[in-house]
């Protein structure tokens, strides 16, 4: 049964638009009330709550019309009254919204150039998400530049120092001020060590700069741990004589890893050279290679006597100055081995870490195990 709708006179369209309108405010309302509750969530789901808002609002609309149009009414101008209303309706929710967005983005910005930057709370949830991230770069930002001004500093004194201690006997050669043929000779031997030693700091802080600014490159072959451990055992060898200190290896016949024999080989050296430094003559330094874990695991234990706890997570950081572990020595070290033993190890996808063992401490490096 077809059911048709009278014609209603124009004088209904104001009671017709007010329905309307009513409907739809109390809608809004609720559409701004449920925002409010969400203002923490994402940009996205305010959104839809917009959209769902504007077409409820204009559903809302059309069921009060037509409920009165049974009864009086003129259809088109009913419709696009409701439409006309309901659109209304999904632009003021629209305003609301956006100068929501426009204050809190204006919130963070006010924050950003506010020096500490700290993320402001009750952000949407992107913008907070942003905010967060951004207070953690700047603390990473602080941290680094409180390094780098560390690092400045110490590299400004500890280069320095044999500088003018070569400007010395330089002068005291010119002016002839030394002449015997002993004390000259000593002069010079004593100005060639400065300059490796110089050298051998500048290499070091080349290396560190190449790591940080993620220009390493590596050359990954597959390589056994094994000849890495008795490489570096020979290298070692001298040092360790010389220091009255004894190197042994414990190396698995195979641990295969996908690395840079020369990067990695030098990571591994810098821990031994450490070690070697800090443990007294007649005592031992162990190198291992093994699998643990499924991982492949380089190891050098010394008898250091142990690092102070609250001092092991800061042993790799690049101005920590624990002990004399920054202080250049007089076999040419600058200090640095640790960070750049980090650098090159992290660059491999591997860990680097340190723990205090028996008489001394372990330093431990784990690599992916190449399978097959």
């Amino acid at each position: 049964m077809a059911l048709f709708l009278m014609p209603q006179p124009a004088s209904q369209l104001p009671m017709v638009v007010a329905v309307a309108a009513g409907l739809g405010l109390l809608v809004a309302l609720a559409g701004i009330g449920v925002m409010y509750r969400l203002r923490t969530r994402s940009i996205g789901v305010m959104l839809a709550v917009v959209v769902v808002v504007a077409i409820a609002a204009t559903l809302a609309g059309i069921v009060g019309i037509i409920m009165k149009m049974l009864l009086e009414g003129d259809v088109r101008n009913f419709v696009l009254s409701v439409v006309a209303v309901g659109g209304l309706v999904g632009l003021g929710v629209a305003f609301v919204l956006a100068k929501r967005v426009v204050r809190e983005s204006r919130r963070l910005v006010a924050a950003v150039r506010h020096m500490p930057f700290t993320a402001p709370q009750g952000l949407p949830a992107e913008l907070q998400e942003i905010a967060n991230t951004l207070e953690e770069a700047y603390a990473r930002e602080r941290a680094l530049e409180e390094a780098r001004r560390e690092l400045v500093a110490w590299v400004s004194h500890d280069l320095r120092t044999p500088l003018a201690g070569m400007r010395a006997m330089a002068e005291a050669l010119e002016d002839g001020v030394v002449s015997d043929p002993r004390t000259t000779a000593r002069y010079h031997r004593q100005i060639k060590l400065e300059v490796e030693r110089l050298s051998s700091m500048v290499d070091d802080l080349f290396e560190l700069s190449r790591i940080h600014a993620g220009a390493l490159r590596l050359s990954r072959a597959r390589i056994g741990l094994a000849d890495l451990v008795a490489d570096t055992l020979a290298g070692a060898e001298p040092l360790a004589r010389a220091k009255g200190v004894m190197l042994t290896a414990e190396a698995a016949d195979a641990v295969p890893v996908e690395a840079d024999a020369g990067a990695l080989g030098r990571a591994l050296g810098n821990l031994v050279v450490n070690a070697i430094r800090h443990t007294p003559s007649d005592r031992t330094v162990v190198l291992r290679a093994e699998v643990d874990e499924g991982m492949a695991c380089l190891s050098v234990t010394d008898c250091c006597g142990g690092i102070p706890e609250e001092d092991l997570p800061r042993v790799f950081e690049v101005a920590f100055r624990g002990e004399a572990a920054r202080t250049p020595t007089a076999d040419g070290g600058a200090g640095l081995g640790l960070a750049i033993a980090q650098g090159i190890v992290e660059a491999h996808d591997g860990m680097i870490e340190v723990v205090n063992d028996g008489p001394g401490c372990r330093f431990e490096i784990r690599l992916p195990l190449v399978r097959g």
